[in-house]
């Protein structure tokens, strides 16, 4: 007999709530879970944990919550601190789903005998005849598709995976299904912050979470002229325009960093355009090694648009070579291949 049970990550926002819905609907014994990751987080506050709790009850689930803010600290706000303190632009959304939502929940979901495990996320996984194995793919959603921060979930769990959202097009039909339903979360606004940085400030959070501290030094160019000096390398993010606080006749960029001479490198918008880039961390999901050249598309970010590309596999890293040239490309940052709407995989930028 199939085992239909499922562990379904809430986190009191609407995605989860109508998730635990579609869930219920379609037969699956559901589980609500709240993880408790940063206390005072817009995730991990007691209105989260009662929303969610409210909503298991409406609809006749049992709802859970789970201490793991040691493991969270440890994999995911020191890797945030780490990347800043090697000039990397981070995305913690990327690390929090391999470690915590698909690593340590998965394992929660073992212990509590459910064969899947379930979040809000808009994409979609399915068996392809094709390839021969489970796929994760993007959902219908188009801007709102999440496939791009679930690149680095273990290969082997996609089968174990729901996505209940995977089919909608729009936010509006979610709200729309918890309206019907009487949700209370039904209007409540998306978190579009850094959830353990609720007010936005990432800066302040360094300051006051790490030995990072403001350390004045150079801006130069990229023949290492003195432009003007920074208050502090963390201060910057490749592309950065504003706030540099030189005046030039062309407007000027960051295009990277000298953490060695405490230089933060700047120069004109053409400067900042690359042609050529390595990922590391390598997660492979549609194929199991890269042999010779795979022609791919490629997001370098979040919100970024997908670009043509060709990928080869060498020592542990792989080599990205684009059809045109790619602006603002930022070590730290996730690389997403895709073929057609299928993850091929991804790693991160050095």
């Amino acid at each position: 007999m199939e085992n239909k049970k499922v562990l379904l990550g809430m986190s009191g926002g609407v995605d989860s709530s109508v998730s635990a819905l579609l869930l219920k609907e379609k037969g699956y014994e559901v589980i609500g879970t709240t993880l408790e990751l940063f206390a005072g987080s817009s995730c991990c506050n007691v209105e989260t944990y009662l929303d969610a709790k409210n909503v298991c009850n409406q609809i006749g689930i049992p709802h859970f919550t789970f201490d793991f803010k040691e493991e969270f600290k440890k994999y995911v706000i020191d890797d945030f601190i780490q990347c800043y303190a090697n000039c990397k632009t981070p995305n913690p959304c990327i690390e929090c789903n391999k470690y915590m939502k698909f690593g340590i929940m998965y394992e929660k979901a073992k212990e509590l005998g459910c064969f899947y495990i379930a979040t809000g996320h808009y994409a979609k996984t399915e068996f392809s005849e094709k390839y021969n194995r489970w796929v994760l793919k993007k959902s219908n959603a188009g801007k709102k598709d999440q496939s791009y921060v679930l690149w680095n979930i273990p290969k082997d769990l996609i089968e174990h995976v729901i996505f209940p959202l995977s089919d909608f097009e729009s936010k509006d039909e979610i709200r729309k299904i918890a309206k019907e339903h009487h949700l209370k979360v039904a209007n409540k606004p998306d978190s579009e912050d850094i959830c353990f940085v609720p007010d936005g400030d990432y800066k302040k959070f360094l300051e006051n979470n790490s030995d990072i501290k403001p350390k004045i030094g150079n801006i130069v160019d990229s023949q290492g002229r003195v432009l003007g000096s920074h208050r502090g390398l963390y201060h910057y993010t490749i592309g950065q325009r504003r706030g540099l606080g030189i005046s030039n006749k062309d407007p000027l960029f960051v295009l990277g960093f000298h953490k060695e001479k405490n230089e933060v490198i700047v120069g004109v918008e053409n400067e900042l355009y690359q042609k050529e880039i390595f990922v590391t961390d390598v997660n492979l999901l549609l194929v199991d090694e890269i042999i010779g050249e795979m022609e791919v598309e490629v997001k370098t970010r979040y919100s970024a648009k997908s670009a043509r590309a060709k990928i080869s596999q060498e020592k542990g890293k792989i080599k990205v070579v684009f059809d045109e040239k790619q602006r603002a490309i930022t070590p730290g940052q996730s690389a997403v291949f895709y073929i057609e709407d299928i993850v091929v995989g991804g790693g991160k930028i050095i």
